[in-house]
């Protein structure tokens, strides 16, 4: 479960400072490099490119493995470990902690109150009770969110699939972000007189099922940014392109994974403005309490030309202008 990067700062009296700057009583180790935990809740891709940016944020401000020391942990899904890699990071005490997708940062935010939490990958930083408001955030958490607009994502759909009445959705019940998302969706559908097909799943083991029960009632699927889902997208389109049914998804890497059409944050950048959040913190420039909820301002659109063959679509061309086609 552990994977080791190492790195440091520039001094011992820059570790000082940034004990003074920091939320608590944290200390780096012996050899006097800084301490930095990351807790990431599954692997996919969307999370390790926002791990990626993260890491290469804060190389590039000085916090490279040479003076930093980063405690990568991966709870594969786990609650169970979560719970085990939060408390031993409460005990070990980090000078920061990324936390990396939104069951990640609660898990820390309810354990941890004296060191600061950096957030990613995360939707609605409200809605899951991480901070007071995205503009103060007034504890020790504060990060990047990954939502995108979901109304683009549906007119996006829309020009995809200009015929479509009746839509798919499937997302994991116990993810905050997924549910906030698929409300908005919901809201959108009705306002435009879409029909909705709802479904959840708890875990990977459901996806199969839930897709199964979707076949000739839907004329498209729609995944938000879901973690369960997104580590399980080949599962859902064994079962979708075997039946010509277009999956609409959150993220861009769900779309290179073999989904349709992503309209979506770009995950590594998304990683590079938390790890720039994450040094100003370090460097005693801003404060968790006062420093707002940031989000990215453009968008991606993501193609998947192969499952485009494979459902006989054509796409237009004014998205195939703009579009990353993968």
């Amino acid at each position: 479960m552990k994977n080791w990067m190492k790195c440091s700062i520039a001094a011992a009296l820059a570790a000082a400072a940034l004990i003074s700057g920091g939320c608590g009583g944290q200390s780096g180790d012996a050899s006097g490099k800084i301490k930095i935990g990351v807790v990431q809740i599954v692997q996919h891709g969307s999370l390790d490119e926002a791990n990626r940016g993260f890491v290469d944020a804060l190389k590039e401000r000085g916090y490279g493995p040479d003076k930093v020391e980063i405690e990568q942990e991966n709870a594969q899904g786990d609650q169970s470990n979560l719970k085990t890699i939060v408390s031993r990071f409460k005990a070990e005490k980090p000078k920061l902690i990324c936390a990396i997708a939104t069951p990640a940062a609660q898990a820390a935010a309810n354990e941890i109150k004296d060191i600061p939490i950096v957030g990613t990958a995360i939707t609605d930083y409200t809605s899951a009770k991480l901070v007071q408001n995205d503009e103060r955030p007034g504890g020790n958490v504060t990060g990047v969110s990954d939502f995108a607009a979901i109304d683009a994502q549906m007119e996006l759909a829309a020009k995809l699939i200009p015929q479509a009445k009746h839509v798919g959705l499937i997302y994991c019940s116990s993810e905050v972000n997924s549910e906030v998302q698929a409300n908005q969706m919901k809201d959108y559908c009705k306002k435009h007189g879409l029909a909705v097909e709802e479904r959840t799943v708890n875990n990977v083991n459901d996806i199969q099922q839930v897709a199964e029960s979707l076949i000739g009632k839907v004329d498209y699927i729609y995944v938000p940014t879901d973690n369960t889902l997104a580590s399980s997208i080949p599962t859902l389109m064994k079962i979708t392109d075997a039946n010509k049914i277009p999956v609409i998804v959150g993220a861009d890497i769900m779309a290179k994974d073999g989904a349709l059409a992503a309209l979506s944050v770009d995950y590594y950048r998304l990683g590079k403005q938390t790890g720039e959040l994450a040094a100003d913190i370090l460097d005693g420039k801003v404060k968790p309490e006062t420093s707002p909820i940031q989000h990215q301002k453009d968008y991606t659109i993501v193609i998947n030309k192969q499952d485009a063959e494979i459902l006989g679509l054509t796409i237009p061309e004014e998205i195939a202008k703009k579009a990353n086609m993968v």
